[in-house]
């Protein structure tokens, strides 16, 4: 998927996170979360990716506090202060929950491929302006990340950030905080002046991009529009679709629904499985050499 051209894989994140976003249909969600888990997981193997504790956390909130506020449903599970809980609340923060993790995977998964140079052949052409703010805030929030790295190493060492209690804690984030943010005002200030004195902005602007679109990209294209195209059709015609409230209500199995299902779990598991080939390619390679 990376060698792809940068419109393929818009258009392939477009539709896999898209029919995930607007669909609460559990079947659906299993699959698109086990397609970006997979993917993400695939393409990150034996690396260090960090930040998955929060996003999980952040789920698992999503799903305990949707029956705590939610008190639809038929079937009471128990009272809690007053407040019926209900299977069908429960089932429905779930799902959610699932949404929540899929949809930030599959965004963790694009921020990587969509690189700061394939944003600019995408919108070059058509916004200069708004690909050059797209690539430079996609620059911005790694640098920013680890300017606060070093803003918090810098003040431990000069004895500014104790962590005795949690006061000082907050206060010592929040000073750090204050700094990087200064900093980053700085440093888009100087990238403003440095780009005026090369003349950025003056006269016609050229583009250029070491992209092209191959028959490999009109392949993959077609499949994700066909794929796309089937699994819009399932959930517009209500084959897929699932009732929460007041009761649990799905649809009977259809021709059309099974092949919803299975378009989208194609679609789902498209990425995984090409980079699953490419690695098991280059190794093949590897012990050739």
């Amino acid at each position: 998927m990376t060698h792809l051209n940068p419109f393929v894989l818009l258009c392939y994140f477009a539709a896999a996170a898209g029919i995930s976003m607007f669909s609460m249909n559990p079947v659906i969600q299993t699959v698109s979360l086990a397609g970006a888990l997979s993917f993400f997981f695939v393409r990150n193997a034996g690396k260090k990716t960090g930040m998955h504790l929060p996003i999980f956390l952040t789920a698992l909130t999503v799903a305990v506090l949707n029956p705590l506020f939610q008190h639809n449903g038929a079937t009471v599970l128990f009272v809690l202060n007053g407040n019926p809980v209900t299977k069908e609340a429960c089932i429905y923060g779930a799902v959610a929950a699932l949404m929540l993790l899929a949809t930030l995977y599959w965004f963790r998964s694009f921020s990587e491929l969509m690189t700061s140079d394939k944003i600019l052949y995408l919108f070059g052409r058509i916004s200069p302006k708004l690909a050059l703010l797209l690539s430079m805030a996609m620059r911005y929030i790694p640098l920013f990340g680890l300017q606060l790295k070093k803003t918090t190493q810098a003040q431990k060492a000069m004895g500014y950030f104790k962590e005795d209690n949690m006061l000082d804690r907050i206060r010592g984030s929040i000073r750090v905080f204050s700094v990087t943010v200064t900093w980053a005002l700085e440093t888009g200030i100087l990238t403003a002046d440095s780009m005026e004195a090369r003349g950025y902005g003056m006269g016609k602007r050229s583009a250029f991009a070491v992209f092209r679109f191959y028959r490999k990209d009109g392949l993959y294209l077609a499949l994700i529009g066909i794929l796309f195209s089937i699994a819009v059709y399932g959930i517009a015609t209500e084959a897929v679709a699932f009732q929460y409230y007041p009761f649990i209500l799905r649809h009977e199995q259809t021709l059309i629904s099974i092949l919803a299902y299975g378009a989208y779990g194609i679609l789902a598991f498209l990425p995984t499985a090409a980079e699953a080939g490419e690695k098991i390619k280059w190794k093949y390679l590897q012990s050739k050499i």
